[in-house]
This record gives C-alpha cells, structure tokens and sequence, in this order.
C-alpha cells in the first residue's frame, strides 16, 4: 500500500458524501457506493468512482469507510461486499451504530481478517464539509498509519480512546456526546416552543442570556434555523437525530441508568418527524411542542 491508499466510502449521506469529497481532495483513489445511486454520483465529479454494489466498491480497497443509517444497515451491507474484502483491509466504522451492535460488527471482521476500528463521528455538515470532523477511533495501534490519512482528510483532530475496537469506547463516547447535544437542542426547541405561546419575542430571550454563562453559540446557531426558516438542508436530520437518541436510552437501559431528558428528546423528534419534518434539521423538533404548524 502507498501512503495514500485506495478508500471505499459505504453511504454517501449527509456525512457519508462531505467525507467522500474530503477524501478526493486529499488526492485518495475514492470508490463511494449507496443504495441510492443518485445520491453517490455527483461525487464522480469530485473525482470518486461510482459503484453499482457494495462488492465492486470494495474490491481492492486498502480501507472501508461505513457511514450508513446505523448498526444493522452496516452489517447487511457489509456481508453484501464479504465476496470482494480481502483480509487485511482495514475497516473503519464510522456510523454512530450504538453499544449493542458493536460487538457484532468487530465479529464481523474477525471473521473476514478485517483490522477494525470503531471510529464514529463527532460533527454535523459544515464541519463534515470542511473537514473539521472529530474522529472518535478505537483500534489496534499496529496499523493505525494506514487509517491516518483517512481520518486526518476527514477530521480535524483525532480523539483515541482505546487499541480495542470490539470493546466500543469510541461508540460510547460519542453516545455521550450525542446525548448532550440532543439535550441542549431539545430544550433550544422548547424555550423557542415557550416564548411562542406566551407571545415574548424570542430575540428578548436570546438579548437577555447574551454574554452570560447561559449563553453558547450553539444555542444561537439553532435557534436562528427556527427563526428564519433554514431547516433545510439539514446539519442533523430529524430522523437520525430519533434514531440516536433511541440509542442513547437503550445504552443508559444497559447499563442501569434512567435517561429521562434523552427519551424525552426521542419522543419530541418522533412526533416532528410525524408532522412531517423527518428531513429537516433536528431543532425542528421544535414544532413537536404544537398540535399544529404555528402561524409566524
């Protein structure tokens, strides 16, 4: 293998597509794939070859990136491509799959000769765009330079947390992360939710936090989304936002821990993705806290 090797990109998403494009920057021969073809091929203009299946994409791969919707998806594709996986090719599993699964997945390499990393994400599209993810990685340290370009043309900086990556550090920490952000999200949405109701302008709000230990950025950054209808494109859908939230209750079950905010949170997205904004950016779960779409 060069010091630039050959990537294959599983799931070419939100993230799946800004990394692949990162990837064709850095100058790495990128092969993407996705169920839905139309999604991976405006990334042949960035310079990654399209594939037809899972199998054709990883044929001859020096490493496997997974970005997919989550843990089973990854499995199911990953035995699509089994036929074309060569051991030794490094596998880096970067969708936020959970706890549960992780043991599965590194069963998964084991079985192929894989070498494993579980190395989920922090970061949502600006940064996935320019490259400034946070890649949470847990692996054998014996073969972490054939990872490093990837993870360096990805990311800005790279977080290990462990040379095992069956055992889910990096996966766990990014549920915590996770469940953060899904917290200061979900009560960004309901403060917006409040101050509707009771007829404060929501500008008074933010005006009256500013410079102040309440105040942060983020708040700001999504609360500007709601604000001026830009929900979409999504940073972090809706959907995916449920879909982790779920994760981090059924971690927190495990483990012995009620996680009351994060199912809360879980159920608020569920019922915007119902209403309709399942595609939208995740601080439309705002619209949960009404029946109906309020007037502006």
């Amino acid at each position: 293998m060069t010091d630039k090797p050959t990537v294959s990109v599983l799931g070419t998403g939100i993230m799946g597509a800004a990394m692949a494009r990162n990837l064709c920057r850095a100058g790495l021969d990128v092969r993407v794939w996705n169920r839905t073809r139309e999604k991976a091929e405006p990334l042949a203009a960035a310079g990654a070859r399209v594939a037809d299946s899972p199998a054709e994409a990883v044929e001859g791969a020096d490493v496997v990136v997974t970005m997919l919707y989550d843990g089973e998806t990854v499995l199911d594709t990953l035995r699509e491509a089994a036929p074309a996986l060569r051991p030794g090719t490094v596998w880096a599993q970067c969708t936020t799959a959970g706890t549960d699964l992780i043991g599965r997945l590194a069963a998964f390499a084991g079985e192929h000769g894989l070498v494993f990393y579980d190395a989920p994400v922090l970061g949502t599209r600006e940064p996935a765009e320019t490259g400034r993810l946070t890649v949470l990685a847990a692996g054998p340290e014996e073969g972490r330079e054939r990872v490093a370009p990837v993870f360096d043309a990805v990311g800005a900086k790279t977080v290990w947390t462990g040379d095992d990556g069956s055992a889910g550090s990096a996966s766990r920490l990014k549920l915590v992360a996770n469940s953060w952000v899904l917290a200061v999200t979900a009560a960004a949405g309901e403060a917006l939710a409040l101050a509707k109701a009771l007829d404060v302008d929501p500008r008074q709000f933010l005006d009256l936090i500013a410079g102040g230990p309440l105040d942060m950025g983020y708040l700001r950054a999504k609360a500007t989304l709601v604000l001026e209808d830009k929900l979409s494109p999504a940073s972090f859908a809706v959907a995916t936002a449920e879909k982790d939230a779920r994760l981090i209750v059924a971690a927190g079950e495990r483990a012995g821990v009620r996680l009351d905010v994060a199912a809360a949170t879980a159920d608020r997205l569920a019922r915007a993705a119902a209403q309709g904004h399942a595609d939208e950016d995740m601080v439309a779960a705002y619209f949960a806290s009404f029946e109906k779409k309020p007037a502006t």
